[in-house]
């Protein structure tokens, strides 16, 4: 069974920074691509960013420029670096991953149980 630890939330100022990681850990083929969603109070969930398993990178453009995601295949690990916080920016973010399941080979996705972000003076 596959499973995804995040951590990294919290409360910061505005213009302040906080790094998100997510760990996946279990049994599985391989990883395809892994990212972050985040979900504010009263909006639906949307993409934050995503890393595939080749290194391309994907942002929604509200945070370009301010958030890097990036990911260490050895450790399953995905990271979402944020800086330049504003206040829009509060939300709970969600880790996603999509990977391989063991002798099937089926393409299985996973979410985390989100970490929440808050950013407030």
């Amino acid at each position: 069974q596959v499973q995804l630890v995040e951590s990294g939330g919290g409360l910061v100022q505005p213009a302040g920074s906080l790094r998100l990681s997510c760990v996946a850990s279990g049994r599985f083929a391989r990883i395809n691509a892994m990212g972050w969603y985040r979900q504010a109070p009263g909006k639906q969930r949307e993409l934050v960013a995503t890393i595939s398993s080749g290194g391309s990178t994907n942002y929604a453009d509200s945070v370009k420029g301010r958030f890097t995601i990036s990911s260490d295949s050895a450790k399953n690990t995905v990271y979402l670096q944020m800086n330049a916080l504003k206040p829009e920016d509060t939300a709970v973010y969600y880790c996603n991953v999509v990977f391989r399941e063991t002798v099937t080979l089926r393409s299985r996705e996973l979410w985390g149980h989100g970490t929440l972000v808050t950013v407030s003076s």
